[in-house]
């Protein structure tokens, strides 16, 4: 994001300091809470504030002006009763947008009826990643944006270096279209059809989740 945005981010264990880091990196303001004051401390050199805060009582969240935040996430870990709860409170505070990380799919079910904007499963999700790069080698990266499609940042296959997007007919041969074009670290955002595509290149490619796998198992 190139604007400034707030974020809350609840439970600063694993998953939720690297979250709030990243964001904090970004340049956006955030707001760490834990219960543990340990994890507190630790957390101060990587966001914007850090409180000490139980987050299962209504009384600390409007303390902290909760519903004011552009995103709260939930990043409580193994305490399914604090996650839930905590939940249940952040949508009745009126949050704009909430972010919820779930253990198990029942788990993400509750939140889901509880009105989570969007449920995260870690563990599954890297899981998944991690399959799907050593199924499809030449995938180095992917955004999942339904249950259908992909994005992905994809290396060329060999035998398509040195010829023209023109000439390799991508969309037409395997139903996947190419957004972008990685080189040297630079992005060429659109490219030509008359680009040509070199050995080191990567392609920034979107469609279906079926047809970027077949493209990125191509010899």
């Amino acid at each position: 994001m190139s604007s400034l945005g707030q974020y809350a981010v609840i439970g600063l264990g694993r998953f939720g300091i690297s979250l709030a880091r990243r964001l904090f990196e970004a340049g956006q303001e955030v707001l760490g809470i834990d219960i543990d004051e340990e994890m507190v401390e630790e957390a101060e050199l990587f966001v914007t504030h850090a409180v000490v805060a139980d987050a299962t009582e209504e009384k600390a969240l409007t303390s902290l002006g909760i519903s004011n935040f552009d995103c709260v996430i939930l990043a409580i870990g193994n305490d399914l009763h604090a996650n839930i709860l905590t939940a249940m409170l952040l949508k009745d505070l009126g949050v704009k947008k909430l972010i919820a990380k779930a253990l198990e799919k029942r788990h993400g079910d509750l939140l889901d009826k509880i009105g989570a904007d969007w449920i995260i499963f870690p563990e599954r999700d890297m899981g998944e990643r991690v399959a799907n790069q050593l199924l499809s080698p030449n995938m180095l990266n992917y955004i999942e944006l339904s249950k259908e499609y992909n994005i992905e940042e994809i290396m060329i296959p060999p035998k398509m270096a040195e010829k023209t997007l023109k000439e390799l007919d991508i969309r037409a041969q395997y139903n996947v279209t190419a957004i972008a074009l990685i080189r040297e670290g630079d992005i060429i955002i659109s490219p030509s059809p008359d680009e040509v595509i070199h050995k080191e290149d990567i392609l920034v490619m979107i469609g279906k989740s079926e047809d970027l796998a077949s493209f990125s198992n191509i010899k």
